[in-house]
């Protein structure tokens, strides 16, 4: 008995497409789509993929969704993956930016349009603060452990919210002794399975 094939993106058009969608879905933050979209309705990675897969486009250069889309479009489909996913993540919302632009040139001033923005400004936090609780649960199957894994996602909470340390010396400060005590939680479980 074969097990059941994942659903994966039937074509390269078919991911420009869906990246295509999924973008003009994210206004101000895209998290909380990209979860939604990705792991739940069209199930091409799993939560702990996706925490995976989100946590190296952090950490990349660039826009963490952009990095994402190229991650996802070349495990499908290669290099031609990669540029449909990108493609599909920059087109359409650089139409819709260039024509707010030139929409919103002459009222961009006004207190009820600033005000607009702030509020979107806060839905989108709320929509990023929900899906990380959302995603909580896919940590229970990380290798470093629930513990570590609290540790250090509230000790980079602490530096960045409160105490406003650069992203790049939390990355430093905090990722590489993650990235080196999953590194030893991977070879102790290596030795464990080993007969």
């Amino acid at each position: 008995m074969t097990a059941p094939t994942r659903p994966r993106p039937a074509s390269v058009r078919g991911l420009f497409w869906a990246f295509s969608w999924l973008a003009l879905q994210g206004f101000g933050g895209v998290l909380a789509v990209v979860q939604r979209e990705l792991v739940d309705k069209r199930q091409w990675l799993t939560p702990e993929e996706f925490v995976e897969d989100w946590a190296v486009a952090q950490i990349m250069p660039g826009a963490n969704v952009v990095n994402l889309s190229l991650i996802i479009g070349d495990r499908y489909f290669g290099w031609r993956g990669a540029l449909a996913a990108l493609a599909g993540m920059l087109a359409f919302p650089l139409a819709v930016v260039l024509a707010l632009t030139v929409a919103l040139a002459g009222v961009a001033d006004q207190s009820m349009v600033q005000g607009a923005l702030r509020g979107m400004g806060a839905v989108s936090a709320g929509l990023i603060a929900g899906t990380g609780f959302k995603l909580i649960a896919a940590l229970r199957t990380n290798v470093m452990g629930v513990a570590a894994c609290a540790v250090f996602s509230f000790a980079t909470f602490i530096a960045i919210a409160m105490l406003r340390i650069p992203l790049i010396a939390v990355l430093l400060g905090l990722g590489v002794p993650a990235t080196l005590w999953a590194y030893v939680c991977l070879v102790k479980q290596a030795k464990e399975s080993s007969p």
